[in-house]
């Protein structure tokens, strides 16, 4: 089921379209990877899709609701994790998850329960009476993303929840956001650091200059985006001759040395890969290594992307 339909949205700032015609959509249980340079769109892309923005052209399905037609009801069922949000510093976390869970419309014990389990989840336990400004960065992240969850919304929209953690609060946001994922929610989830998504992602959207330039599963869009296979190929007769014979071979490109081997590009499947191991040995060259070099998000960002500002 898709929780999360963008229908070629297109919002204009004056002159500066900030985004076109943009589509795409996240399934239930899915986390789809945002990824685009600054100023790409981004966030005006996230703010459309939380309802804080209405779009010039196009519409917004949340949960088969349209953010156009019925944007309160369309609001319920989301959960928006800017990038930077606001905090009375000398609040107490208890009392601002208190608040933000009255505003929900949660009382009694609908309210303790829902305190009780958004705690638990993000391990914010002990630090309930401390106050927001004693915080770590961390920890601040856990206590927007315990606020974001407490309406339980089945679609998440998270503007760069990593950004300023170190190297172990990414590791615990990520398991959390999985965590998420496995509940049947639908996330769509933005970040510069391309290796968190890559390993938490089942599909990515990227845009640039206010246009998408690929979207689909990770897999799909590396193979159609980078048809070319990189490898690296190690023989017995050294990387000199290695390098005269395929630099012979058509489909190979870039040959680079590399250590005691080469790096190459293939074009071309198995078969290819066969092929050309086979005339390697044929030609006395004896190889003891050819392994693939795998593709990243990071490939996949660089081959569709320019750099340029709006």
């Amino acid at each position: 089921m898709t929780s999360l339909e963008v229908r070629g949205i297109t919002k204009r700032f004056g002159q500066l379209t900030a985004v076109e015609r943009v589509e795409f959509s996240v399934r239930a249980g899915e986390i789809c990877g945002f990824i685009g340079p600054n100023g790409a769109g981004k966030t005006t892309t996230m703010r459309i899709c939380s309802t804080l923005e209405l779009p010039d052209e196009g519409d917004v399905l949340v949960d088969g609701i349209s953010v156009l037609e019925d944007p309160r009801a369309a609001r319920r069922r989301i959960g928006f994790m800017p990038d930077a949000y606001g905090a009375y510093v000398n609040t107490p976390v208890l009392d601002y998850l208190d608040f933000f869970a009255r505003a929900y419309g949660l009382y009694g014990a609908a309210k303790r329960d829902t305190l009780e389990r958004v705690v638990a989840f993000t391990s914010l336990g002990e630090m309930l009476e401390k106050e927001i400004s004693a915080l770590s960065k961390g920890m601040k992240q856990r206590l927007c993303l315990a606020k974001t969850l407490l309406h339980d919304p089945p679609v998440m929209i998270l503007d760069e929840p990593a950004a300023g953690l170190d190297p172990r609060a990414r590791v615990e946001l990520r398991e959390l956001v999985r965590a998420l994922a496995q509940m049947g929610k639908a996330i769509l989830i933005s970040s510069h650091i391309l290796t968190e998504l890559a390993e938490m992602c089942s599909t990515v959207a990227v845009i640039e200059r206010g246009q998408i330039r690929g979207v689909g599963a990770v897999s799909d869009v590396m193979q159609s985006i980078l048809p070319k296979t990189r490898f690296f190929l190690r023989a017995l007769a050294g990387p000199e001759a290695l390098e005269r014979a395929l630099l012979e071979r058509p489909h190979v490109l870039d040959v680079r040395r590399e250590r005691d081997g080469v790096t190459l590009e293939l074009e071309g499947g198995p078969e290819l890969q066969a092929e050309l191991l086979a005339a390697l040995v044929g030609a006395g060259l004896r190889p003891t290594e050819f392994t693939p070099r795998a593709t990243n998000l990071e490939d996949v960002f660089l081959s569709l992307t320019e750099g340029k500002l709006q």
